[in-house]
């Protein structure tokens, strides 16, 4: 890993890249990382940093869609997490964030520049060409993944909630069952009581 110092809005998506790495790396989501001692670098976190990382997580499902579509012979797992988490923050600052000031090649280039510093030998040259292809789309790509994904979650939930509806369901009638049972029996008990 490079010892350069890093400032501006290098540095923030330095942190980002450095919040969402931990936060995949140990499974725990991303406002816990936000809450512990987490930073490689010196001083305060970035509020870029923070739009960056908490952003690229919000829209981790279309964006990581976007990547499966554009890396076709990558499984995105597979990837070295460095980049995966790099080109995620560089695809949220391309299509999602509204800032003007910030023109899809100068992410592009800061984003080569860190996988220089935290991949591996080929990153640079993948992280060009993934958000190279991205740039030059007009829409993001994955999109009707994303809307597959959506619809197969949308399904599996309709499916759980019709699941716990039978077994509320059963259970009622079970209790209703058993609450037939006890007043036949108290039934039967009062009339002995009478003989």
């Amino acid at each position: 890993m490079s010892l350069k110092v890093y400032r501006g809005r290098t540095l923030a998506r330095s942190q980002a890249l450095q919040l969402l790495f931990q936060a995949e790396a140990t499974d725990s989501p991303l406002e816990r990382v936000l809450e512990g001692d987490f930073l490689i670098s010196k001083g305060p976190l970035d509020p870029y940093a923070l739009e960056l990382c908490r952003g690229a997580y919000e829209h981790i499902d279309r964006i990581d869609c976007a990547l499966r579509a554009v890396a076709k012979n990558w499984d995105l797992m597979r990837m070295p997490g460095a980049d995966r988490n790099l080109l995620r923050i560089a695809v949220y600052e391309m299509r999602f964030l509204t800032d003007e000031e910030v023109s899809d090649a100068i992410v592009i280039n800061e984003a080569v520049e860190l996988a220089k510093a935290y991949g591996t030998d080929q990153s640079a040259s993948f992280v060009n060409g993934v958000l190279g292809k991205i740039a030059r789309s007009e829409e993001l790509p994955g999109e009707d993944l994303y809307q597959e994904l959506l619809a197969e979650d949308r399904a599996r939930e309709e499916a759980q909630a019709a699941e716990a509806a039978a077994k509320v369901a059963a259970a009622q009638a079970t209790a209703g069952v058993l609450a037939e049972d006890v007043d036949a029996a108290e039934a039967v008990e009062a009339d002995s009581v009478e003989e």
